[in-house]
């Protein structure tokens, strides 16, 4: 490729394919976010509600995994494109749903093709990119969660009220196939194999991978198990703790320094934010009697916040450190959670939850990227597939179970009007948890540095 930005002749195409990407991603999750209440109480789903969410990120660790394995032996470019065929096949399903299993028979599939894809693109960025330019791509990949974040929630709301919800689903899927046409007018024909592939072995990864996606669906639907239901939740947990172990670098549960602490702590702050984040449109909708129109107002609020942190990070990250990044970065989060936890106990005005809500983004926008930077910069070529699939892998695991759980504590409680405080209690002690791994992500020599 040419010399130059992101945005030169040479990669200007792939760069704006890219980006539109993660928009368009972006806007998906939102949306979702903000209508997934009508939804369910259309589907009469309620039981299902946090299925929804987890299922999506517990399948997208088998995506992950292949599409790791699959750009480590060869160009991510087929990769790619089986992952956004799988993420446009699930919004379709989902989108044209009979029923509340059926759409989530299509998150399922979804999950598949958001976590390929995820992957896909983190190695498409090794392989294109210099390593100078890593920051500036993924603070703009982080910046691509602006514009979904200003209209997504509003505009998924709208859609819902004027239209119908299902095109949530199905004009995200037109999309996504127009964006890919940008990527793969670029990409096709271009050598981006790696020198030195991979040999490891995948059948027993894959099917770890396999395992973890079945523990966490296991959590999601213990609640459906009754009386059984302590024994799914141990199995599950038992399960998803073994398996996960070789999809990730070695002693990453033991939060080793260096690369192992880099992708714990990004499940963790995920597990804190995602896992919450879910709750906020619900509370407003719940207790406040918010539209859906107005419902993501606080997704809106903590999204513009990210990208500016986002921003702060791409252009001083190396001149911050990983420490004061950490320690920011996690009070920001510990400090909004506990926000939202006042605000939901004590029946606070929804702009104090809106605004606690920002103070995460601000947060996450520090801590995400920089984690993706450091995961590279930990990186050669023959391990970028596997580094980068173990990032998101922790990611969407942590955000699955955090998620699963809080689903169980949230239908166990609501009766008693304490539910919606406990996840976001939850919550602020796992940002806090995530502090241990942070404080040893060591001193990985960045691009930039270099």
């Amino acid at each position: 490729m040419t010399d130059g930005g992101i945005w030169s002749a040479g990669r200007g195409w792939v760069t704006a394919g890219a980006i539109a990407l993660i928009f368009l991603a972006a806007m998906q999750s939102l949306a979702v976010t903000t209508v997934m209440p009508v939804v369910s109480a259309e589907l009469d789903g309620d039981a299902l509600y946090a299925v929804a969410f987890a299922g999506t990120l517990a399948t997208s660790v088998i995506g992950m995994v292949a599409v790791g394995a699959w750009s480590d032996r060869s160009d991510p470019v087929w990769p790619l494109t089986v992952a956004v065929a799988l993420f446009v096949a699930g919004l379709l399903v989902a989108g044209l749903a009979p029923s509340m299993p059926v759409l989530v028979a299509g998150r399922l599939i979804q999950g598949l093709g958001t976590g390929g894809q995820t992957v896909a693109l983190y190695v498409v960025v090794a392989r294109v990119y210099p390593g100078a330019l890593h920051g500036r791509v993924f603070a703009a990949f982080s910046a691509a969660w602006v514009v979904p974040s200003l209209v997504g929630p509003f505009l998924a709301g709208a859609v819902t009220e004027y239209l119908h919800w299902r095109w949530v689903f199905l004009g995200v899927a037109v999309l996504t196939v127009v964006a890919f046409t940008l990527v793969a007018v670029r990409l096709w024909g271009t050598p981006l194999a790696t020198e030195h592939p991979s040999t490891a072995p995948v059948a027993a990864r894959l099917g770890c991978a396999a395992a973890v996606a079945a523990g966490a669906l296991g959590l999601s639907l213990a609640g459906e198990a009754g009386g059984w239901a302590p024994v799914v939740i141990g199995a599950s947990v038992l399960l998803v703790a073994v398996a996960v172990r070789p999809l990730l670098p070695p002693c990453t549960l033991r939060a080793a320094r260096g690369l192992p602490s880099v992708v714990l702590m990004r499940g963790l702050i995920a597990a804190a934010l995602f896992g919450a984040e879910i709750y906020v449109p619900y509370l407003l909708i719940d207790d406040y009697g918010f539209s859906p129109v107005w419902a993501g107002i606080g997704l809106t609020a903590a999204a513009l916040t990210w990208a500016a942190g986002s921003a702060v990070q791409g252009s001083h990250g190396d001149r911050i450190g990983n420490t004061r990044i950490t320690l920011i970065g996690s009070t920001l989060l510990i400090a909004a959670t506990l926000v939202a936890a006042a605000t939901a106990l004590w029946h606070l005005p929804a702009v104090v939850l809106i605004a606690g809500w920002s103070l995460a983004g601000a947060g996450m926008g520090l801590m995400y990227p920089r984690l993706t930077v450091l995961t590279l910069a930990y990186s050669s070529t023959r391990d970028q597939g596997f580094n980068s699939s173990a990032l998101s892998i922790s990611e969407n695991v942590g955000s699955a179970a955090a998620i699963a759980v809080m689903g169980l504590v949230f239908t166990g409680l609501a009766g008693a009007d304490a539910g919606f405080p406990a996840v976001f209690a939850l919550a602020a002690a796992l940002a806090i948890v995530a502090l241990v791994p942070g404080l040893r992500l060591g001193r990985a020599r960045t691009a930039t540095e270099a």
